[in-house]
């Protein structure tokens, strides 16, 4: 694979980082991706693709916590090993410089082009891995201010028991030291989960599935070995039966379909107690990802109701229900509903007392948006939408709007009830005992709700 250009913008539009290997695309790639990318909706479509071509040069790009992580080729390369390679350029970094954002690379800019000569000499892909980068890495990360910092996940709360810890306690760079000298003694484990959802127009669950990751971010010196226990009840393969010939399944428990696993990730006592053995490399990295199309409880009921209220007018009522207990507490979600092109106009009404909710009407797309800022478990929220058309409509105005999407992040808690039973670490010395943290995080990856 040969890349001839990698470089790194701002929302805005601002160059943060460049890097021409080969010096065969022309100088303002960087313009012309950012133009692209901006109008791409005058075209008719939401947001652009992750891959497109502009006079003969292809350009694949990745958005990262809203950083734009871009390289361009004019030959033809695997599209998925350029926007996996991007994946880990972001992680690098990240494991380095503790944060990804526009500060810390201002801060860090010699840094990161030192990372990045080391990652890609000539256009050619190197390495990856922070644990090899560090025997070539010379510069220390200036560490911004955690005050400055911009959360990377609204979902970003650690916990310990009853002990709550926020999401930038893995800001920090794996190769700079806490004020003091000293180093924290800390792993961080975190079960995220993605999950796609389809309903029919009468509230039945049509295709289900989850995509799954247990990531791991080790700040441990001397990388001790560490037993990470999962579901006694987990089974692989449909049907009860592994394709890795683990034991079989009775019908019940937590049954992924597949998985795969991280090469530092030793099986030996899988088979019998679901133990994974590892000695983890530094930075952050996959210790399992996995799918799982299991019947499961989704988290949010859609119901979407739209009926005509006169010659030019119509009235959507949508309605949402958490399903999820009510310690659990849902945050950041957006509705979404594609409206009848011939839509002129939409006012809305939300339910008394409704706090942390904003809507819109997106004429230029006909889009009907809806944004709550949290949706407490057991809660249930409605909101009516007014629609006036600029044409009397014919037929069923049903098969012209909708679907209904959702997006939402909810943390410390999983539908698919995998678990992690301990997290243990072989001791050094009788008094060692680092901190250990766990988070669970379901995410939509495409929750839709035909109407």
């Amino acid at each position: 694979m040969m890349i001839s250009q990698f470089f790194v913008l701002s929302q805005r539009g601002d160059n943060i980082v460049f890097r021409d290997y080969r010096a065969e695309v022309p100088k303002g790639s960087t313009e012309t991706f950012f133009r692209k990318v901006k109008f791409w909706k005058e075209d008719g479509n939401a947001e652009a693709p992750p891959i497109f071509n502009v006079d003969g040069v292809n350009y694949f790009h990745v958005k990262v916590v809203g950083l734009y992580f871009v390289a361009t080729t004019r030959v033809n390369v695997s599209p998925s090993l350029v926007l996996e390679l991007l994946q880990r350029i972001a992680r690098v970094i990240k494991d380095y410089l503790g944060v990804l954002n526009e500060d810390s690379f201002r801060k860090n800019f010699v840094l990161v082009y030192e990372l990045l000569d080391e990652v890609i000499d000539f256009g050619y892909v190197q390495t990856t891995s922070t644990e090899v980068l560090k025997s070539y890495i010379f510069n220390e990360p200036i560490v911004v201010a955690p005050a400055r910092l911009q959360p990377i996940d609204p979902a970003a709360i650690f916990t310990q028991g009853n002990k709550r810890m926020p999401g930038t306690a893995v800001t920090k760079s794996v190769v700079a030291n806490d004020p003091g000298g000293r180093r924290r003694e800390e792993i961080f484990v975190d079960i995220i989960e993605k999950i796609s959802v389809t309903f029919s127009s009468s509230g039945y669950i049509l295709t289900s599935e989850i995509d799954g990751t247990i990531q791991m971010k080790s700040y441990l010196s001397g990388n001790p070995e560490i037993r990470l226990a999962l579901n006694e009840d987990l089974n692989i393969g449909r049907g009860g039966r592994s394709v890795y010939d683990y034991r079989s399944s009775s019908g019940s428990g937590v049954i992924l379909d597949d998985c795969n696993f991280h090469e530092s990730v030793r099986l030996d006592s899988f088979d019998s107690d679901r133990t994974l053995s590892l000695v983890p490399p530094d930075g952050e990295f996959p210790v399992m990802n996995y799918r799982m199309t299991q019947e499961f409880k989704p988290p949010f009921h859609v119901n979407t109701l739209i009926e005509e209220a006169g010659r030019l007018k119509a009235e959507v009522i949508i309605k949402i229900r958490a399903e999820f207990p009510s310690d659990i507490i849902a945050n950041t979600i957006t509705v979404q509903m594609p409206l009848p092109n011939y839509t002129s106009r939409a006012s809305f009404e939300l339910e008394p007392g409704a706090a942390g909710q904003k809507t819109d009407f997106k004429e230029s797309s006909k889009m009907l948006e809806w944004n709550l800022k949290k949706i407490v478990g057991g809660g249930e929220h409605t909101l009516r939408a007014k629609l006036t058309f600029s044409q009397e409509f014919h037929g069923n105005i049903t098969k012209e709007a909708g679907p209904v999407s959702m997006t939402f992040t909810i943390p410390m808690y999983n539908v698919s009830k995998l678990q992690v039973k301990y997290l243990q670490i072989a001791k050094k010395s009788s008094s060692y005992n680092p901190y250990r943290w766990v988070r669970y995080v379901t995410q939509a990856n495409s929750y839709v709700a035909r109407i």
